[in-house]
C-alpha cells in the first residue's frame, strides 16, 4: 500500500471514528478541502464504506454540474464508485435528509462531494442538518478556482463549518499544492473564463503558489 492510500485510508477512519463520538455528543460539519487530485472522493467513498461495514447508512450527495460522469454517480480516480443524490442550485439538502432521516433511523452520516459547487443556501442547510437532525455532514471539495478565487460554497464553508480538514497533494516540484491551474487545449495557463469548467486531468493540474504565479505571469 503506497503512502497516499495509507494516508486516505487513515482518513476515513478518522472521519467515522469522530463521528461515533458526535452520535454521542453533538454532529459536526466537516470541510474537507484541497488542490485537484489529491484524492477527495476517494476519502468519502471509503468513509460511506465503513459506516455501511459497521451496519450504519450514509447519505451521499453529488453536483449536477458535474458532468464528468453518469448523473447520480461519484466516481474517484482509481475507480471506486457509488450512487449518489444529485442536486442543482435550487435543491434543498435540509428538507431531502430530514425525510431520508425520518424514514431510516440508521442513517448515521451525509457527505457531499465536490462541495465547492454548494451555494450559500445549501451551506446553511448543511449546519441544519448538523444541528436540528444531529447528523454529521462530511463535505469534499476545493477551496479555490484556477484564478485563486474561492467558490461560493467553498468560502460559506470555510466560515460555517465546525472542523476543516486538509487534503494534501504535491505540485510538479514536490512541494504541497495548494491552487489549481487551468490549461487550453494547447497546453497554456488560462487567466479569464467562466468559473465553473468541469474537467479532470487534461484541463487542470494542481500547483504550489510559487509556481501557479509564475505560469500565470508566463502566459
Amino acid at each position: 500500500m503506497n503512502v497516499n492510500a495509507v494516508m486516505i485510508t487513515a482518513l476515513a477512519v478518522d472521519q467515522i471514528n469522530h463521528s461515533t463520538q458526535e452520535r454521542r455528543n453533538m454532529a459536526k460539519l466537516y470541510f474537507y478541502y484541497s488542490a485537484m487530485n489529491a484524492g477527495k472522493s476517494t476519502v468519502l467513498l471509503q468513509s460511506s464504506y465503513n459506516y455501511k461495514e459497521r451496519g450504519m447508512d450514509t447519505l451521499l450527495f453529488t453536483p449536477a454540474v458535474d458532468s464528468r460522469f453518469a448523473s447520480g454517480k461519484i466516481h474517484s480516480r482509481i475507480g471506486l464508485h457509488a450512487d449518489a443524490i444529485s442536486f442543482n442550485n435550487s435543491f434543498d439538502l435540509f428538507k431531502y435528509a430530514e425525510s431520508e432521516k425520518r424514514n431510516n433511523l440508521k442513517l448515521q452520516c451525509v457527505l457531499v462531494d465536490e462541495a465547492q459547487f454548494l451555494t450559500k443556501s445549501q451551506v446553511i442547510q448543511l449546519t441544519d442538518i448538523v444541528d436540528k437532525l444531529n447528523v454529521p455532514v462530511l463535505t469534499y471539495g476545493l477551496r479555490s478556482d484556477f484564478c485563486g478565487e474561492p467558490f461560493e460554497g467553498s468560502m460559506y464553508l470555510l466560515i460555517l463549518a465546525d472542523d476543516l480538514i486538509e487534503i494534501k497533494t504535491i505540485c510538479h516540484c514536490g512541494k504541497k499544492a495548494i491552487m489549481n491551474a487551468r490549461f487550453d487545449s494547447e497546453g497554456r495557463v488560462v487567466k479569464t473564463g467562466e468559473q465553473i469548467q468541469i474537467g479532470g486531468n487534461e484541463t487542470y493540474t494542481p500547483m504550489c503558489r510559487k509556481h501557479f504565479n509564475k505560469a500565470l505571469n508566463k502566459s
